[in-house]
């Protein structure tokens, strides 16, 4: 089982069009805290469940795009996310011996995701009492390593692809003011501490 802690940072029809920048300028509520939950296959990949908690929050302001700039849009809604998925090790990662505790690795899966509902209204966005849900795809990448014997370190990125376009309120309420054509993305960038516990595993008959 693990902690979780970072910052988010969303990628869409508003804001800054970095794909990865967790410190933006004016923004310091989009930290990240969650767990995670981890059953080790294999020395070469593990079942993984995780609970983050974030605030996606995005400004015109912190954009190159002078027509971003100059429409002035921002929002902020906080998002839950629910994910389950297979994390890969790109080395063998042994958690019983002393060797192998080091390893790059990705993850991957399906992941849930709730936050509030923003509209555009006399242009200005606004957050209504109505949460909106969808699905997506985390795509991660990090290192690991393990000290103590049983503590794990980790940072990681990891994008998160969504099945909509209505995080920033582009497609709500038929007000379109960017491109329908993409879906919205958001990123985490996080630092993890995890404890291993549980009988050493017997690996011999997984492939």
């Amino acid at each position: 089982m693990g902690y979780i802690h970072g910052k988010s940072n969303f990628i869409g029809d508003v804001g800054d069009t970095k794909f990865i920048n967790p410190f933006q300028k004016n923004i310091s509520s989009n930290n990240v805290s969650g767990f995670s939950l981890k059953w080790n296959r294999s020395p070469r990949h593990s079942i993984k469940l995780t609970f983050i908690k974030s605030n996606l929050v995005a400004n015109d302001i912190n954009s190159k795009d002078p027509r971003r700039i100059e429409r002035g849009y921002n929002f902020t809604t906080p998002i839950s996310e629910v994910s389950a998925g297979i994390e890969f090790n790109m080395l063998d990662f042994n958690l019983h011996e002393d060797y192998d505790i080091f390893s790059p690795y990705m993850y991957t899966g399906l992941s849930y995701s709730k936050f509030d509902e923003i509209m555009l209204q006399v242009d200005n966005l606004i957050s209504v009492n109505k949460k909106n849900k969808t699905f997506g795809i985390p795509m991660i990448i990090g290192l690991k390593a393990r000290f103590l014997e049983k503590f794990i370190f980790s940072i990681e990125g990891g994008a998160r692809y969504v099945f909509s376009d209505d995080i920033d309120g582009n497609s709500s309420f038929n007000h379109n003011f960017g491109n329908i054509n993409n879906n919205d993305w958001y990123f985490f960038s996080s630092l993890g501490i995890s404890y291993t516990f549980g009988r050493r595993p017997c690996y011999c008959n997984i492939k």
